[in-house]
């Protein structure tokens, strides 16, 4: 194995005893390049300026508890022996579809105090959400998480991956190289922004955009997920992921179905109500 370089260090840098990680900085600037996106479209939309900035303020933290809730409670049988362990998000463990439930929440108690439409909301914020989702994928290949099952060299090479991602796949302590699963996933997420954005375009009926991203995100989360080797579980080898994108497949394909066929007046993306 003289050819395998060092792994990328996932400290990015120390400011005395603070460690900060390159999975901090990649999640935090696709929050802000995330908001940027959406806040200009927010006010194309007819948003008050300040509206998305007030609902990260909240949507933020309560996604981040509520992705670190969903992992606790998929991995209670450890954390129920070692309670003390619960508050320490410092060494690892939230989970996407914790923060995206406890965002959507959030966002829709929010949108009725405000009195604004959430689906309209969710119309604006849902490209902006792939968009962290694409950049967040990248703390998981510093931390060398998140991985595939054990894949040759060749495979990768096949891939037409540069070096510095093949060799951040060649997992020590497995003494293998794995699935880039974090890639395969930002790149089909790259695929549907690309189709949001376009739909935007189309000018659909109110909350479709929303509902596509989640069918389009869950099918591919479904198939990806069955490639991962640290899936949290709900029964057996029922992954907790997968059960969640059916879900929303299930939900987001119901919602327009329903809305084409029983909402009236029909709103659309762009009408500014």
């Amino acid at each position: 194995m003289d050819h395998i370089l060092l792994a990328i260090d996932p400290i990015a840098f120390e400011i005395g005893s603070i460690k900060v990680r390159w999975y901090g900085i990649l999640i935090a600037s696709g929050i802000v390049l995330a908001y940027f996106i959406g806040q200009r479209e927010a006010v194309k939309r007819g948003l008050p300026e300040n509206f998305l900035a007030d609902l990260l303020i909240w949507a933020i933290p309560i996604s981040i508890i509520c992705a670190r809730i969903y992992y606790v409670v998929m991995k209670w049988e450890f954390y129920g022996a070692n309670p003390g362990k619960i508050i320490q998000i410092w060494n690892g463990g939230i989970a996407i579809h914790g923060a995206l439930i406890g965002a959507v929440i959030t966002a829709y108690i929010f949108c009725r105090k405000r009195g604004v439409s959430f689906l309209k909301v969710a119309d604006i914020a849902a490209p902006s959400i792939l968009v962290g989702q694409i950049i967040g994928r990248w703390g998981n290949f510093m931390n060398q998480e998140a991985f595939g099952g054990p894949v040759s060299r060749d495979f990768l090479e096949n891939l037409m991956l540069p070096n510095w991602i093949i060799e951040q796949m060649y997992i020590e302590e497995l003494g293998t190289y794995v699935h880039p699963t974090f890639l395969y996933e930002s790149l089909w997420n790259v695929v549907g922004l690309i189709i949001l954005l376009s739909l935007r375009k189309v000018n659909l009926h109110r909350g479709e955009i929303f509902f596509s991203y989640m069918i389009w995100y869950s099918i591919g989360r479904f198939f990806i997920e069955g490639m991962r080797t640290d899936s949290l579980y709900l029964i057996g080898n029922l992954r907790s992921a997968q059960v969640v994108s059916i879900i929303a497949i299930i939900i987001g394909i119901a919602a327009i179905v329903y809305r084409r066929m029983k909402v009236r007046p029909v709103v659309r993306y762009k009408d500014n109500k």
